[in-house]
């Protein structure tokens, strides 16, 4: 079911306007998640399971999004300065305000694999979009604990339970909940009255362990938000030349077997 992507750069850029408000390991992921939307048909309505502050939507699509959906006021308060959604509404992807089928199309970029009860998530999604709308997600995979750099080198070494309590922790940071196969998604969505299309890896490990070094490296950025509310204190690219040549190396869009997150195209029934 998995499929091929052609490798030609997108014609947009989605990689600098990340870099210029994130920190470059999140910049690297959203740039390449960012890049298949514009070939892949959405509908409108369109509703954005667990939308955030807003940044990625303002950037992945060149119109706005219908409806914005997020359990936390403060993020939805900072997606409203971007202007991505034409409404937000605070609330849980379990218990979504709306009628049945009143949707045309989902989205739901890099947050099913935050959720404990995400089958319940699924169901009220499905409930919400009307017949043979698609659905599109990405999450981590199976194959992410095997691609972190330090872990798999303390394997290597023969440190396997240090490697795996390195594993557990880097894990929980990044508070994943799931790190599931396609097999185990599509019975999931299959359960909750989707039917999965297709869909592919991508993100190889030497562009996760980009990633892995950047929650350390990062860390600065992390005081810069604390003090001052952004990431970047200086989002030109005579501060970030060097940061944006070392993620541009890495921001590759093609589909890849050893890739540790899967992009899913699904339809409801």
């Amino acid at each position: 079911m998995a499929e091929s992507r052609a490798s030609e750069r997108p014609v947009k850029d989605f990689l600098w306007p990340q870099l210029r408000a994130l920190p470059y390991f999140r910049a690297l992921l959203r740039s390449v998640e960012a890049s298949y939307y514009p070939d892949l048909a959405l509908p409108h309505p369109i509703l954005d399971v667990g939308c955030g502050d807003g940044h990625f939507a303002s950037v992945a699509f060149d119109f706005k999004l219908d409806l914005g959906l997020d359990p936390w006021g403060e993020v939805l308060r900072e997606a409203r300065r971007y202007g991505a959604y034409r409404g937000l509404v605070q609330a849980e992807g379990a218990c979504a305000p709306f009628p049945d089928g009143h949707f045309a199309s989902a989205v739901s970029n890099s947050v099913l694999e935050h959720i404990a009860d995400v089958d319940a998530v699924l169901h009220e999604t499905a409930r919400v979009l009307r017949p043979s709308a698609p659905f599109l997600f990405c999450v981590p995979n199976h194959q992410w604990l095997a691609g972190l750099s330090i872990s798999s080198g303390l394997h290597k070494v023969g440190l396997s339970g240090l490697a795996r309590a390195y594993e557990r922790w880097f894990r929980a940071v990044s508070r994943h909940v799931h790190l599931d196969s396609p097999e185990t998604w599509e019975a999931r969505l299959a359960k909750a009255g989707f039917r999965l299309e297709r869909w592919w890896h991508y993100f190889p490990p030497r562009a996760l362990h980009a990633l892995e070094w950047g929650h350390y490296f990062g860390l600065p950025s992390l005081i810069v938000r604390v003090l001052t509310g952004r990431w970047i204190l200086a989002p030109w690219r005579w501060n970030l030349a060097l940061t944006e040549g070392y993620a541009r190396r890495y921001a590759s869009a093609e589909a890849t077997p050893q890739g540790t997150y899967t992009f899913y195209v699904a339809r409801r029934v």
